[in-house]
């Protein structure tokens, strides 16, 4: 079979387990707390990690010198210790919303960070493309159909915190993007879950009660969110994007959002409005057309 289509192949099973991980997200809320959930699925995601960056040593040549190896490690830890931050602030936000909003709704939100990184980078003196400034228009758009309630007083609270939370994935993707040119991103997105799960401990203990109990319960949401979606997904994405080319790749890792609804409604039994429906159109439509004539960025971390 021809190598581009195993590769698309590949990219569809992405973004089918990152949009399922919104139900595993939702799911888990039921058990333990956002800052549990988290801890938990990153020190897996980590761990999950650990087998593909040793396969790789092992048939990768190494002709380092000991200077250049110690100058990466500096280079490495930095890198952990930045990605593990802003991902560590978005994880914990959009954990946090997943008390109130919907699987579906999580998903198409914090897409949007397809379109922050192009807005956030303006700040450092890229400008936006034609097609970047139609996108926020009908985002803008998309997320008043979805979110906007004139009977409850209109934007409820967990979807601003999305929208924060997706702002936060921005964030996240502009420093991989800026330390993966120097250091393995594998080794990156594995030491990057370690900081959130250390992060995310103290917060656990200060805030919330866990049971050894209740993450036995909650171990398949927890399995699913840290190994399936932080390794397994992760791997499958390298490979897709080294054999298709960017415009397709953007566009397959797209459905993200449509397969959160999905999995959302199959799962988990929730619905959508029409009204909401049309919203989320909006927003992949503004998704897919930012990214029409720009490279994709990667994305390292669970989505989420």
């Amino acid at each position: 079979m021809d190598k581009r289509i195993v590769a698309n192949l590949a990219l569809f099973l992405t973004a089918l387990i990152w949009g399922l991980s919104f139900v595993a997200q939702k799911a888990g809320m039921e058990y333990i707390g956002a800052f549990s959930f988290n801890f938990a699925r990153s020190i897996l995601g980590g761990l999950s990690l650990i087998p593909l960056i040793f396969i790789v040593k092992c048939f990768r040549e190494d002709n380092r010198t000991n200077e250049v190896k110690h100058k990466q490690h500096i280079e490495l830890a930095k890198a952990g210790i930045s990605c593990g931050a802003a991902l560590f602030t978005a994880m914990s936000i959009q954990q946090y919303s997943m008390v109130s909003a919907s699987a579906g709704k999580a998903g198409f939100i914090s897409a949007l960070y397809i379109i922050y990184v192009p807005l956030i980078s303006m700040f450092f003196g890229q400008k936006l493309t034609k097609n970047v400034k139609i996108s926020v228009g009908i985002a803008l758009v998309g997320l008043y159909l979805l979110c906007f309630k004139p009977d409850n007083g209109g934007f409820d609270f967990y979807d601003v915190l999305l929208l924060i939370s997706a702002f936060f994935y921005g964030v996240h993707i502009l420093v991989v993007n800026h330390f993966s040119k120097n250091v393995d991103a594998a080794k990156i997105s594995c030491l990057q879950f370690f900081v959130v799960g250390v992060l995310s401990a103290p917060l656990m203990l200060l805030f919330e009660t866990p049971q050894w109990a209740d993450f036995l319960a909650c171990k398949i949401p927890l399995l699913y969110a840290g190994i399936l979606t932080c390794g397994v997904a992760y791997t499958l994405q390298i490979f897709g994007q080294k054999y298709t080319s960017p415009v397709i790749a953007s566009l397959i890792l797209c459905l993200e959002s449509v397969f959160a609804v999905i999995g959302g409604s199959l799962i988990l039994h929730e619905s959508m409005t029409t009204k909401e429906i049309l919203g989320c159109l909006f927003m992949i439509s503004a998704v897919i057309l930012s990214q029409l004539r720009h490279k994709p960025v990667k994305k390292v971390s669970e989505q989420l």
